[in-house]
This record gives C-alpha cells, sequence and structure tokens, in this order.
C-alpha cells in the first residue's frame, strides 16, 4: 500500500470547476480495484491550495495498473484541465509513527477495559464451554494456555496490543487450528451464545455500540471459522488479524 499525495495551486479564474471535476472523476476512483480511499482537501488559509490523497494498493497497480486499465481514460478527462496546477505528485510509505489523539474515541479494547477484561471473559467462556455437550468435545485436548491465547487474539483483535501476532504468528496460525474440524452451524451457533453468556457474567460493557460491534465480531469471525474448517476449503492462509473498530471489518483483498 502506497499513499499518493497530489498538491494543487489553482488559479482564481478556475477555482469554480475543480471540486466538480474531482466530483466527477472520483467515480473512476471508486471503480478501479487498485484504489483504496480517496479524500481532496482544501487549504483554509489559502483556499487556492488543494491536496489530493489517494491511498493505492502499491505504486505499480497504480502506475500500471490503474494508468493502462478501463478507468483512467474517463478520470483524465475530467482533472485534465488541472494538471498545469499541480505543485507535487509523489508517492509516500506509511511508517510506524501513527495513532490516535486524545480527541478520537476510544478503541473497544480499552471501552472494555483492557486486556484483563479479556482474560475474565474468557476464563467464564471456557467453563461454559467444557460443561456443554455440544462444545466439550471440541476441546477434549484443549491446550492449558488455550484461555490466555484466545484472550489475547480477542484483545489484538479490538485494538489492544499485538501480543498474538508476536507470540503466535497471528492470523495464520489461527486460521491452522480450524482447518479440517468440520465445526457444524449448531456448534458456531451455541459458541456465540455462550460467549454473549459470558460477557454478562463478568459484566462486558452493556452499552448498545459496544454489543453490538462485539457480537458483529462474533458473527463475523465465527461463520468465517465455520466455512474455513469444512473439508476441502481453501481459504486464503496469509492475512492480517482483524482490527476490529466501531463499524465494520472492510473485505480482506489477499
Amino acid at each position: 500500500m502506497v499513499i499518493e499525495y497530489i498538491r494543487y495551486r489553482v488559479p482564481q479564474e478556475r477555482l469554480g470547476g475543480f471540486e466538480d471535476a474531482y466530483a466527477r472523476a472520483a467515480t473512476a476512483l471508486r471503480a478501479a480495484p487498485q484504489c483504496l480511499q480517496y479524500e481532496l482537501t482544501r487549504s483554509v488559509e489559502d483556499p487556492s491550495r488543494y491536496v489530493l490523497r489517494i491511498v493505492w494498493t502499491s505504486a505499480d497497480d497504480h502506475l500500471r495498473g490503474f494508468r493502462g486499465g478501463p478507468n483512467f481514460a474517463g478520470f483524465f478527462a475530467e482533472i485534465r484541465p488541472y494538471v498545469t496546477d499541480i505543485e507535487e505528485m509523489t508517492h509516500y510509505a506509511e511508517t510506524p509513527v501513527v495513532g490516535s489523539g486524545g480527541g478520537a474515541p476510544p478503541t473497544l479494547y480499552e471501552w472494555a477495559g483492557g486486556l484483563d477484561a479479556f482474560r475474565k471473559l474468557c476464563e467464564a467462556f471456557y467453563r461454559r464451554v467444557l460443561a456443554d455437550e455440544l462444545l466439550a468435545p471440541l476441546f477434549a485436548r484443549m491446550d492449558s494456555e488455550h484461555v490466555r491465547y484466545v484472550a489475547v487474539w480477542l484483545a489484538e483483535v479490538f485494538g489492544g496490543p499485538e501480543t498474538y501476532s508476536i507470540e503466535r504468528g497471528g492470523y495464520p496460525h489461527m486460521l491452522r487450528r480450524h482447518l479440517g474440524r468440520g465445526i457444524t452451524e449448531a456448534q458456531r451457533r451455541r459458541w456465540v451464545n455462550l460467549m454473549l453468556d459470558a460477557a454478562d457474567e463478568v459484566h462486558l460493557p452493556d452499552d448498545p455500540e459496544f454489543r453490538a460491534a462485539f457480537s458483529g465480531y462474533l458473527e463475523w469471525g465465527t461463520r468465517l471459522a465455520l466455512a474455513n474448517s469444512q473439508p476441502g476449503a481453501d481459504p486464503a492462509h496469509e492475512a492480517p488479524v482483524p482490527r476490529w473498530g466501531w463499524g465494520v471489518a472492510p473485505p480482506y483483498r489477499s
């Protein structure tokens, strides 16, 4: 993934049509599989200056895939009158210096109460699992550290530290734990129900916003696990650990 910044200084006589042109050009960006995100911003101090930010899957996908593909002609036709107003057009790579400021909403991990909350959740959950006739057979040979592993997985998913990725190998390791298990829909539903019961027992936040996000992940994650566990399943073996927020997770593209 790379981020392209295009900086414009648009003369007064052409300012009136600039944003409209990019609103039309954005149709091509929305249709382009190489484009992940775009944003056009305008300077408050100097309204003649604009910055277009486009996130591409890679520099090559932009320069060869998009520019050599079917969407570029329509895009360029709209912005052609403003090409001479470009002051910079550069690709940038992300650095490890990234984070949220004090005005950002807390992560689900923080809202839940941190790692201790997820540890208590998993302890309560697996007490139920081992006493449940439908799920107990799936966990008959459960590792003594299994409860902690699931707690740090959930903590990472909901915005906490990347402990599972560092200690256990991230998503590929979690995937291997489900391959060939043949999970049934009844078991999947019971898993979700027991996890929700455990959340009530340990008093995870019960506000609608948190529970909607929490339940959304349980549904998404268990349905993915069910599909991956079936005989003959051939899922993507390399993917990041999902990072769940207050909305929904985007689809993963390998």
